[in-house]
C-alpha cells in the first residue's frame, strides 16, 4: 500500500481548515485569550513565524494537489502580508533632522565590552542606548565611546551616550512591586539636538519565561504600564524610547507603549537570541516622529544583536493600534 491512509479529498479539506485557522490566528490574534497561561501574548511573541506554517501548508498542498487548500491558503497569505509585508519594503530616503540611534543589550556576560563599544560607534549613530551595564564593564564603554560621544548618563544598569548635550537626566521608576532588591532599569534625558529637544527614554523591562504555567510575563507587563505612564506624562512633544523590552511590538503586553508610540515602519530585524534570532525584543519607538527603518548589526559579545534605527521628525499624530 502506498500514499496516505486518508483519501486525497479529506487531506485537502484538512489542509484548507488548517489554512483558515492560520488566517484566523493572524488576523484575530487579539481574540486569543490571555488566560490561562497568557497564551495570547505567547502567540503574539512569535506571530511572524506563522508565515512558516503557511509555507509548510503550501508545500503539502502542492504535493497532494489539493486545489481547495491552495485557494484557502490565499487567506493566511493575505493576512501575513498585511501585518508584516511592509517591513520588507525599502526604507524612505533620509530626511533633514533625522536621528540615527542604536539600541543594544550588551549582556552582563559580555567578555569584550571594548569591542562591543567600537562596533556600535562604527555604525555612526547620534544616540547609543545600552542595557545590562555592569560596574566592572562601564569604564570600557566610557573610555571607548568618549571621543565621539562626549555626553552620557548612566542609571543602574542602563545608559545613554550622545553626540549632543544631555540635560534633565533622571531615573524612571519601572520596578514591578514584586521585586524587592535594588533594581534600576530606566532613565530619561533631554537630548539637545540641532533640530530641537527630544526626550530619550532608555529601559530594560523584566524578562519573560515559558514554563509549565505558560508564558510568564506579568512583571514585564507591569513594568510596561509604568513606563507607559511616564511617557504619557512627558512634557516634551518628541519622544524616543530605546530599550530591551523583552517583547515584540505585536505582544499585547506592550500595548501601554505601542498605543502611545510609533513603531518601525521598515525592517524585520529579529534581535534575539544572537546565535539564531527569532524575535525582535529590542525596540525603538517614537512620539511625534517616525521610526522609518530598523536593522541589526553583526553579533558582538552579547546574546542580543545590536539594533540601529532611523528616526525622522515630525509626526503629530498618535498610532491607532
Amino acid at each position: 500500500m502506498t500514499g496516505s491512509l486518508l483519501p486525497a479529498r479529506s487531506q485537502g479539506r484538512g489542509l484548507a481548515l488548517a489554512a483558515v485557522a492560520t488566517a484566523f490566528l493572524l488576523a484575530f490574534h487579539r481574540a486569543v485569550p490571555n488566560t490561562p497561561g497568557r497564551l495570547g501574548s505567547l502567540l503574539e511573541a512569535f506571530l511572524p513565524w506563522l508565515g512558516a506554517v503557511v509555507l509548510v501548508l503550501f508545500g503539502w498542498a502542492l504535493l497532494r494537489r489539493a486545489a481547495l487548500a491552495l485557494v484557502a491558503l490565499l487567506l493566511p497569505l493575505a493576512a501575513w502580508t498585511h501585518l508584516f509585508g511592509g517591513l520588507w519594503l525599502p526604507a524612505a530616503d533620509p530626511r533633514p533632522g533625522e536621528l540615527v540611534v542604536a539600541q543594544h543589550n550588551v549582556s552582563d556576560e559580555n567578555a569584550d565590552p571594548d569591542g562591543t563599544a567600537r562596533a556600535l560607534a562604527a555604525a555612526g549613530p547620534d544616540l547609543i542606548a545600552l542595557q545590562e551595564l555592569l560596574p566592572a564593564a562601564l569604564p570600557a564603554y566610557e573610555r571607548t565611546l568618549a571621543a565621539a560621544y562626549p555626553y552620557h548618563a548612566v542609571h543602574g544598569t542602563v545608559g545613554l551616550w550622545s553626540r549632543h548635550p544631555l540635560t534633565g537626566v533622571r531615573p524612571v521608576d519601572i520596578k514591578p512591586r514584586a521585586i524587592t532588591q535594588s533594581w534600576n532599569r530606566g532613565l530619561r534625558a533631554e537630548v539637545r539636538t540641532p533640530h530641537g529637544p527630544v526626550a530619550a527614554y532608555v529601559a530594560h523591562l523584566p524578562s519573560v519565561r515559558i514554563g509549565p504555567g505558560g508564558f510568564a510575563s506579568a512583571r514585564r507587563d507591569e513594568s510596561a504600564r509604568l513606563l507607559g505612564r511616564a511617557i504619557a506624562d512627558e512634557e516634551l512633544p518628541r519622544v524616543v524610547l530605546l530599550g530591551d523590552l523583552n517583547g515584540t511590538v505585536d505582544d499585547r503586553g506592550l500595548a501601554p507603549l505601542t498605543s502611545r508610540l510609533h513603531v518601525a515602519e521598515r525592517g524585520f530585524a529579529p534581535s534575539f537570541p544572537a546565535a539564531f534570532p527569532v524575535a525582535r525584543i529590542d525596540q525603538v519607538m517614537a512620539r511625534s516622529a517616525t521610526v522609518t527603518q530598523v536593522r541589526t548589526l553583526p553579533a558582538t559579545g552579547s546574546d542580543h544583536l545590536p539594533l540601529v534605527a532611523r528616526v525622522s521628525p515630525l509626526r503629530a499624530d498618535l498610532p491607532g493600534r
